[in-house]
This record gives C-alpha cells, sequence and structure tokens, in this order.
C-alpha cells in the first residue's frame, strides 16, 4: 500500500529493458531448442519471474549470465533436460498468468503431452483460450478439459495447417509461430498480428532454425522443421513502458528521458503525443519527453493492432489529456473493458463520459453489444486525491500517475499488479522525484 504525494512534477532518467510482450515468449521458445539459449536485456518483472518458474518446472534450467551492467540482464536457459511438470505446482505457479497457453505447443513437440491450468490475466476484456485450442488441435493435438485444467496430447508428429484468424490477435498469432515452426510441412497464418514483440519473436525463432516468410497484407509462412537449436538474442526495449513514462511526464508537467526507448517503435504515439502539445527529442539512446508548458490540447484518437495505436498506450494517455483543453474521444477497439480505470479519475475530479457507441472512427466489432468501449475526456479538471484499488497493469501505472498530479495524498493498495510488467516501478518513482510512503496494508 502506498500514500502518494501529488503536486510534484515527475523529472530525471530512466532506462527501459526488454519488452515484457517479447521476453517471457522468447524464454518459452527455447523450449524448442535442443541447446541452450541467451536473451539478454530481460526485465526483473514479475511474469518473467512466473515464466522461469513455469520453465523449471518443466525441467528446464535457467540461469542468469554474467552481470554486464543494468543493460544486459541476461539469462542462460538449458531445455536437455525437459520433462513434465507436476500438475499441482503447474497450477500453484501459474496463478492468474495466461502464459501456460504458450507452452503447449513447444512441449507437445518435446514430450508429446501437456497440461495448463484455468488461465487468469488481467481483467480488461474477453481473452478466451478456445482458439488457441482450436488451433492445437488443427495441429494434431487431442485435447481434454478436466476438473483441474487442461490435457493435451500428440499421439503422433504435430502437422502443418491453414489458419486464418478473425481478428489479429498476438497471442494467438505467438500460439501459431510456437507450433508451427516444428510441425510436419507448411503452415500459413492469414490475418496474422504483425506488432514489434511480434517480428522479434520471428527473428528468435529463425535464428533457431526456423524457416519463416512474412508475406504482404498479414500473411505468415512457416516451413516446418526437423529440429532447432538455441538462440543468443537481445530484446526489443519495451515501447509500452516507454510511453507509460512519457504520458507521466506530460500528465504531472514534468521532463522525463527514457533511455533505450527507440522511436521506430513508437511512431503513432510520438505523432498524438505531439498533436496534443508534449515535446520529444529523438537521441542516441533513448528520447527525452517532456511537458512545455501551457495549455495541452483535446484530440481523437483510436486504438488499433500495430501500425495503429497501441491499447497499452491509451490508460496512461487518459490521465493527461484529463489536462488538455477541449473534449478528448478514445475509442477502443482491442479490448473491451478496458475503461474500468475511469472510475478512479471520476472520483478524483476527472470528467469522463462512457459510451457503448464506436465514437470517433470506423465502427468496430464492439458496437451495439453493450460495451462501454467509448470515452468521452472534458478539460482540463484539476484532479484531487483519492483512494483506489490498483486494477490492472496499465490501469495500475495510470492510477498511480494520476495520484502524483492530483492535490493531496491519495492511497493506494494492490500495487503488486504494476510490478508484472514495469521494473523496478517504485525505485523509478523515486529517482524521477516522486514522494509517496509505503506502509503495510491493514
Amino acid at each position: 500500500m502506498l500514500d502518494v504525494h501529488g503536486g510534484v512534477p515527475l523529472k530525471g532518467t530512466v532506462r527501459v529493458r526488454g519488452a515484457k510482450n517479447l521476453v517471457p515468449k522468447a524464454m518459452v521458445a527455447a523450449l524448442l531448442g535442443d541447446t541452450p539459449s541467451v536473451l539478454r536485456g530481460v526485465p526483473a518483472i514479475r511474469d518473467v519471474e512466473i515464466v522461469t518458474g513455469l520453465l523449471e518446472l518443466h525441467g528446464v534450467r535457467v540461469t542468469p549470465g554474467p552481470d554486464r551492467g543494468d543493460a544486459d540482464g541476461e539469462l542462460v536457459l538449458d531445455p536437455a533436460a525437459v520433462e513434465q511438470g507436476s500438475i499441482v505446482d503447474i497450477d500453484a505457479h501459474a496463478g492468474s498468468s495466461r502464459i501456460p497457453i504458450l507452452l503447449c505447443g513447444p512441449l507437445l513437440h518435446r514430450l508429446g503431452q501437456a497440461f495448463i491450468p484455468d488461465l487468469g490475466g488481467c481483467r480488461i476484456g474477453d481473452r478466451p483460450i478456445d482458439f488457441h485450442l482450436d488451433v492445437l488441435r488443427k495441429f494434431g493435438a487431442v485435447v481434454d478439459k478436466t476438473p483441474g485444467g487442461i490435457r493435451l496430447t500428440a499421439p503422433q508428429r504435430l502437422r502443418g495447417t491453414k489458419v486464418g484468424l478473425p481478428y489479429p490477435s498476438v497471442g494467438a498469432t505467438e500460439q501459431v509461430l510456437l507450433t508451427a515452426v516444428r510441425a510436419e510441412g507448411v503452415t500459413e497464418l492469414r490475418n496474422a498480428a504483425i506488432e514489434p514483440e511480434i517480428m522479434d519473436l520471428v527473428m528468435v525463432l529463425q535464428k533457431m532454425g526456423a524457416s519463416i516468410t512474412v508475406d504482404p497484407a498479414r500473411v505468415l509462412r512457416i516451413e516446418g522443421v526437423d529440429r532447432l537449436d538455441g538462440y543468443f538474442h537481445r530484446s526489443l526495449p519495451d515501447r509500452n513502458e516507454a510511453a507509460s513514462w512519457a504520458s507521466a511526464a506530460l500528465a504531472t508537467g514534468g521532463d522525463i528521458m527514457v533511455e533505450g526507448a527507440r522511436q521506430q517503435d513508437m511512431v503513432t504515439f510520438l505523432n498524438i503525443f505531439r498533436k496534443i502539445g508534449g515535446r520529444f527529442d529523438v537521441l542516441e539512446d533513448g528520447i527525452r519527453f517532456r511537458h512545455p508548458g501551457g495549455d495541452l490540447t483535446s484530440t481523437v484518437l483510436e486504438t488499433d493492432v500495430h501500425p495503429g495505436f497501441m491499447t497499452d498506450w491509451q490508460q496512461p494517455l487518459v490521465v493527461a489529456l484529463t489536462r488538455a483543453s477541449g473534449v478528448s474521444i478514445i475509442h477502443e477497439t482491442v479490448y473491451e473493458n478496458r475503461f474500468g480505470f475511469t472510475d478512479a479519475l471520476r472520483r478524483m475530479g476527472a470528467t469522463i463520459q462512457l459510451y457503448r457507441e464506436c465514437l470517433g472512427g470506423t465502427p468496430c466489432r464492439f458496437g451495439r453489444q453493450n460495451y462501454l468501449h467509448s470515452a468521452v475526456v472534458a478539460g482540463p479538471t484539476p484532479l484531487r486525491a483519492a483512494d483506489f484499488t490498483v486494477p490492472d497493469l496499465r490501469g495500475g501505472f495510470s492510477h498511480i500517475v494520476a495520484a502524483l498530479a492530483a492535490e493531496g495524498t491519495s492511497q493506494v493498495s494492490g500495487i503488486d499488479v504494476i510490478n508484472r510488467g514495469y521494473e523496478h516501478f517504485l525505485d523509478k518513482l523515486h529517482g524521477l522525484g516522486a514522494r509517496f510512503d509505503a506502509k503495510a496494508a491493514a
């Protein structure tokens, strides 16, 4: 639990390391190799801890590499002794993580079987695993649902298949890639996700010996191989964390240098950041984000899959938009329930209305389905301190930023959720001049 004292602009330097949306998946890919893999840029976040534990439960030896400084974060992953983990241990360790579903393809190749418990994750929208299971069935897996979870077996070698996604889902694309690279024959995936993290995973798999072709119009073709080796790879930096700190600078009237941030991964965000009045400088070792003073400008934006405006960017940015003059409209098209975090902002004095209609953009798949997936933010409105519980990863970051921008002291509980995706979060806040007091929950 934190007492967060508002009213102080965040100023200073933070460093982002490997992307949360790539590093755990690259760790899973190590299961496919016959030799050890080396992954660099690994952040100290909860998701990495969970995947490390899951891999160790399956016999993978995970050890930190030599300490070469803060930027490296090296892990060595040796899959020489892969075995089926205990169902009870997997269930206990996985907790609410959805990562176990991605272990299925590699484990079916290595062991001919896999088990996954009931899956959780941030409650920001419907993330059904049925499509993952349907894909695995297409490859030839047998899926049996049990009271404790789902058991999968592969009576024979998995076979390549054709898959068409109704929506370019990142998780489904990862599932196909991790399963297809050692399946017999060719797999064709249409309407694939093409996020930078997906392309980085493709690079990891290609280094291991996979044959993957990226065609125009979101088509991936994977020619299965009999054997893969380990890889040596440095993860791309976490563009979502970089964008979060950028929004924090804007919301608090601050100036933050984000070391490791890359322009090519954030083009769409940078356009919006500048449009609403923020300033940034692209430097050799990162990007400096700052509030130049004066009024911010309202905007209209729509989240979308890459290369559109990332859904993970909108929540922290909404806090900054409460400080903008005029009316901003945000249309969320990726997760149908991602505006739940605005309840706390309204209690802090923000003027935010939610709508079921597709506002400010083209009609999306959530239209006319009773989902509050559009938001109208009127500003500028001063924020006042309030007490709240962190709802999810990005929403939690947004709440902390709102508390830092508000007048007074806010009491925040449930901050452990933020550690899933933000490395050394409180240390970074302290280094930026944030004022807060940590205390034990009552």
